[in-house]
C-alpha cells in the first residue's frame, strides 16, 4: 500500500508540473495602446458651463497664444491643459477674485470643437487625404474610408497624435491575410496615420512569375530566394549572363552580371537585394543584356505584378 501510495504521490507532482509548466508557456495578450488624453490647442472652441451661473457660461474660442476671456475674470491660459483641468482652472480663477465661493464655483468645460478637425492618411493607402473625425473614430475605419491599403503597403501604421508628436504609436498588423485586418485602436482630431511603402525588389525576364516582390518582414532577399519566388527560370534562360541593375546614390542606375548557374552548383556566393533591386534574366539567345536589364528597369510601370509573401522571422 505504502508503495502505491509513493507512485500516487509522484504521479501527482508530474501532473501538476506539466500543468503548470503549460500554463507558463500561454502567451499574454499584449495590453491596448493607450492613447494620450485630448489637450486644447489654439483655434479650439470651448463649451464652459458654470454651475447655477448661467452668465458666466458660454462659448469661447481659443486664440493664438492658448487663451479664452472669461466674463469678469478676463484672460485665462487653457492651451495644453485638457478640459477637467481647464475646469479647475477656471475654478480657482473665480475663488481667488472673490467672484464665486468653492461651493458655487464648480466649471465644466466641453471640447465643443477641435481646430483640426480632420485626420490626416497618407502613405501606402489607395486615397491619401484628410478625413472627418467626428465622433469616435478607430484606425481600421479611417484606412478603410481612405479606400484601404494597397499592394505595397508595408506590415504595420504609424500614428502620430496631435497632443504628443514626438512619440509616435506603430501599430502592427498581417498584410498577407485574405482580408488585412488593421487592429482597432482609436485615433482623434488632429492625428495623422502614415501606413510606409514596404521594399520591393523585381524580378523580370524569362521566368515563370515575373514582377515585384514586397519584402515584409525582412530587409532582403537573395538572388537565388528572388528566383524561387518568381518560379525559376524557363529552360531557355541564360543563367550565366542574368543581370542585377541597382540605383546608385546618385540616381544613376548600374548592372551587375550574376553567374547564377554557379550560385545553384555552390561555385559562387549568393547575391544580397536590395529594395528596389531589379533582377532581369535573359533568354539565351539574348544579345546586349545589361542595355536590356536597365531598360527594363526603366520602364517598370503599374502594370507589373506585385506579389506578397508571407515571411516572420
Amino acid at each position: 500500500m505504502a508503495r502505491i501510495c509513493g507512485y500516487a504521490t509522484a504521479l501527482w507532482i508530474v501532473l501538476l508540473g506539466q500543468a503548470f509548466f503549460g500554463f507558463a508557456q500561454q502567451k499574454v495578450a499584449p495590453a491596448p495602446i493607450a492613447a494620450p488624453e485630448l489637450t486644447i490647442g489654439p483655434g479650439d472652441l470651448l463649451d464652459l458651463s458654470m454651475f447655477e451661473d448661467p452668465e458666466l457660461s458660454g462659448h469661447f474660442r481659443v486664440d493664438a497664444k492658448g487663451e479664452i476671456v472669461v466674463p469678469l475674470i478676463g484672460r485665462v491660459h487653457v492651451g495644453g491643459l485638457t478640459a477637467d483641468q481647464a475646469g479647475a482652472k477656471i475654478e480657482k480663477r473665480y475663488v481667488i477674485a472673490g467672484i464665486l465661493t468653492p461651493d458655487n464655483s464648480h466649471a465644466t468645460v466641453f471640447i465643443a470643437e477641435y481646430a483640426t478637425q480632420g485626420i490626416v492618411v497618407n502613405g501606402e493607402v489607395k486615397n491619401p487625404g484628410v478625413y472627418p473625425a467626428l465622433g469616435i473614430r478607430m484606425l481600421n475605419d479611417v484606412i478603410a474610408a481612405a479606400g484601404g491599403i494597397t499592394q505595397t503597403a508595408a506590415s504595420n501604421v504609424i500614428i502620430t497624435h496631435r497632443n504628443d508628436p514626438e512619440n509616435p504609436v506603430t501599430v502592427s498588423y498581417n498584410p498577407e491575410a485574405l482580408h488585412p485586418k488593421i487592429p482597432e485602436v482609436q485615433v482623434f482630431p488632429g492625428d495623422s496615420i502614415v501606413v510606409p511603402r514596404a521594399g520591393i525588389v523585381y524580378v523580370l525576364g524569362d521566368v515563370v512569375h515575373a514582377g515585384g516582390f514586397v519584402l515584409n518582414g525582412r530587409n532582403t532577399l537573395t538572388v537565388e530566394e528572388a528566383m524561387a519566388l518568381a518560379g525559376g527560370s524557363s529552360h531557355a534562360a541564360a543563367l550565366g549572363r542574368v543581370q542585377l541593375v541597382r540605383t546608385l546614390n546618385n540616381g544613376r542606375k548600374e548592372a551587375v552580371t550574376i553567374h547564377f548557374n554557379k550560385i545553384l552548383k555552390g561555385d559562387a556566393p549568393d547575391v544580397a537585394m536590395k529594395d528596389g533591386d531589379v533582377l532581369y534574366v535573359p533568354t539565351s539567345n539574348a544579345i546586349l543584356v545589361a542595355q536590356q536589364a536597365i531598360a527594363a528597369a526603366v520602364n517598370i510601370g503599374s502594370e507589373v505584378l506585385i506579389f506578397k509573401y508571407a515571411y516572420y522571422p
